[in-house]
């Protein structure tokens, strides 16, 4: 018989009903450091005091008007993230695969609008991941998620990833732009070098074409930055958002510039629940603690301290883990035994993570943990592989 919840996640049998700062704990009452933050969601933690104060006093007024009326926590949260980016205007949806999915249509868009509508094609490369929608499936190619679901959606052209040289002979008369993750978290957490990302610019430059950038993971200061292509002092034309944007409440937003965006005119995109005002509440929450003096700062510490301690525990289990990978806290350990093994045993041990491509093990700590905190996680990664029998 089937289940009443469809099949599609491999779930650990654990249940949580509560959560605190970086833990979480189960109805059995048991307590888990959460190093997954529910795959880089819960960004400010659980159960963040600002974030309830926020949501709570909005719940109380309004929930739902619909974007056929003018909402102004959205104008806030718009003119506060562009103010904050490189963009000059913001588009509210409700997940990252909708942020890919509307920053491919402004691509395409953009090409229609200034003349050159045979320009629809997209340059992807191999490792990435854009979402489970029918394009951003095929817009990362990875045939472990496609097969099945018929022909892959048009449109997208593949290349290995960090190879400048391979992107541009990629580039044809019906390009229309390059899409790329600054870090390719599902695909292992390869990060893009500088030189790369900035070659991506030059030669989107010189092209004519447009540069998209996937930030629904790295972005909203997972590696250290509000964004993670401020690292490489570019930036793209558009770009998606989700995951840590909300705080843990469903939302995603495409991010572009006003050239870009030339086509997107009444009509040519839409979303019911997108930018809803629960949504904006926590948005708005979540740039107040961000935005704060002294945020990245406490970040970009706790990062360089979980790497250099991850990599002790490399050097002292070579015959476990292979290497560090990863930037600031979008971070993880390559493995030689099976990831899925270490992921399950470090649960057990009272430690979440999350398992990523190239047997990685991702660890995504919410951004707002502490030393201590750091070295509990290591201490109990450590503990796992001195135990692991080969």
């Amino acid at each position: 018989m089937i289940p009443a919840i469809l099949a599609t996640y491999a779930r650990a049998n654990v249940t949580f009903e509560r959560g605190e700062g970086a833990y979480l704990i189960s109805t059995e009452g048991r307590k888990y450091l959460d190093f997954g933050s529910g795959v880089a969601v819960t960004a400010l933690g659980h159960a963040h005091p600002h974030l309830i104060k926020a949501l709570t006093e909005q719940a109380q007024k309004l929930w739902h008007c619909s974007n056929l009326y003018q909402i102004a926590p959205q104008q806030r949260a718009a003119e506060r993230l562009t103010a904050a980016s490189f963009a000059d205007t913001v588009f509210f949806c409700n997940s990252g695969a909708e942020a890919m999915e509307g920053a491919i249509k402004i691509a395409r868009k953009y090409h229609a609008e200034t003349g050159h509508p045979e320009k629809y094609r997209l340059i992807a490369c191999t490792g990435s991941f854009h979402g489970r929608t029918l394009a951003t499936l095929a817009a990362a190619g990875n045939e472990k998620y496609i097969a099945g679901f018929g022909p892959p959606a048009p449109g997208f052209d593949h290349v290995p990833y960090n190879d400048l040289a391979a992107m541009r002979a990629a580039i044809g008369p019906e390009t229309a732009g390059i899409l790329v993750e600054p870090v390719q978290g599902e695909g292992g957490l390869t990060v893009g070098t500088v030189e790369y990302l900035r070659g991506l610019r030059a030669l989107c430059d010189e092209k004519g074409i447009l540069l998209v950038m996937d930030e629904v993971q790295t972005g909203m200061g997972r590696t250290g930055k509000l964004f993670a292509h401020e690292w490489a002092g570019i930036a793209p034309d558009v770009m998606g958002l989700a995951k840590g944007l909300g705080g843990g409440f469903p939302t995603g937003a495409v991010l572009a510039t006003e050239r870009a965006a030339v086509g997107m005119t009444p009509g040519t995109h839409g979303s019911t629940f997108g930018g809803n005002l629960l949504a904006m509440a926590s948005v708005n929450a979540v740039l107040d603690v961000m935005l704060a003096p002294g945020f990245f700062d406490q970040v970009n510490q706790m990062a360089g301290l979980l790497r250099q301690r991850l990599e002790e525990v490399v050097a002292s289990h070579p015959k476990i883990f292979a290497e560090q990978r990863g930037k600031g806290l979008l971070t993880g350990l390559r493995c030689v035994v099976p990831n899925t093994e270490m992921v399950e045993k470090l649960r057990n041990g009272g430690l979440i993570t999350v398992g990523a491509g190239e047997n990685v093990v991702r660890l995504l700590p919410p951004l707002i943990i502490e030393e201590r905190q750091v070295a509990e996680a290591v201490q109990i990664i450590d503990k796992v592989a001195g135990q692991w029998t080969l």
